[in-house]
């Protein structure tokens, strides 16, 4: 585990002002031999004891991840696949969760079966790696410090003993040009830049990943998206805002906008606005 800090981003986030006022996050890095596989920890607590719950929504990346929490329910261990579309976190009275980020395709050494069979399901930890994942699953929830909870936590997965695999460097070279260039908006010029066929760049998303390079250049636009948005705090140009983001034009970004967050740009952006959004 590393403690050099890291450097905080709201992208993902929706709504990310008000979050920030109803819980405190943090990131951790891995230690070195980890870190081909996880991007980073993270440390979610809140404490909303005598008001009402809070409903966080969350634009996910192409990202799965293995939390241990403790809420409401009670203790929890789980593996969360990409999901599909956004994820709704409910958050109430008071609670913690310490989260593993996997880089893309990271989770497979650990998991070594096609990551699309995880993708829009959350699973008992005890489903992927067996009853094994009872005991440090139970002596992370009785650690007391982040780090403590953190080292237990990479003492686990040492056990599984994750072998080096090329692919998951290949994955977060072509998951980098995305995010990188707004420019790439179509799978074909990722074929033509890593000389591959769609066909196998669909089969390498598919077992490691969860979900098609498609779905990634599109998430990552509309996850700039929803940032640009809260962060002019106003109607935005609709036509500059979807060409500075690579959309065929403005009428195709509106109607993926709305077909994952469920609702127009506009209307979001009108929605941060809202004092009754704050118990939404």
């Amino acid at each position: 585990m590393s403690d050099k800090p890291i450097q905080q981003s709201d992208r993902g986030i929706l709504k990310a002002e008000l979050a920030r006022r109803k819980f405190a996050l943090r990131r951790i890095e891995p230690s070195p031999d980890l870190a081909p596989y996880i991007e980073h920890y993270w440390t979610v607590r809140w404490d909303l004891s005598g008001q009402a719950p809070f409903s966080q929504v969350i634009l996910s990346y192409p990202n799965i991840n293995l939390s241990f929490e403790r809420d409401h329910n009670g203790p929890f261990a789980g593996v969360y696949g990409v999901p599909r579309s956004t994820y709704t976190r409910y958050l109430q009275d008071e609670g913690e969760v310490l989260g593993i980020k996997f880089r893309p395709g990271g989770f497979h050494p650990f998991w070594r079966r096609p990551a699309a069979l995880l993708t829009g399901r959350i699973l008992d930890a005890k489903e992927i790696f067996g009853e094994e994942a009872g005991e440090p699953a139970a002596r992370i929830f009785a650690a007391e410090t982040d780090e403590a909870r953190i080292r237990l936590a990479e003492a686990f997965l040492r056990s599984r003993q994750p072998e080096p695999d090329d692919q998951i460097r290949l994955i977060g070279d072509l998951v980098r040009q995305v995010i990188d260039d707004r420019t790439l908006t179509k799978v074909e010029e990722l074929v033509d830049r890593f000389g591959l066929s769609k066909r196998s760049l669909q089969r390498l998303f598919s077992r490691y990943v969860g979900v098609s390079p498609k779905w990634v250049i599109q998430r990552f636009r509309l996850q700039e998206a929803a940032e640009l948005i809260e962060q002019d705090r106003g109607i935005p140009d609709w036509t500059r805002l979807s060409q500075d983001l690579g959309f065929y034009d403005q009428a195709h970004f509106i109607k993926s906008f709305k077909a994952m967050i469920g609702k127009s740009p506009e209307a979001y952006s009108r929605e941060l606005d809202l004092p009754s959004s704050a118990e939404a």
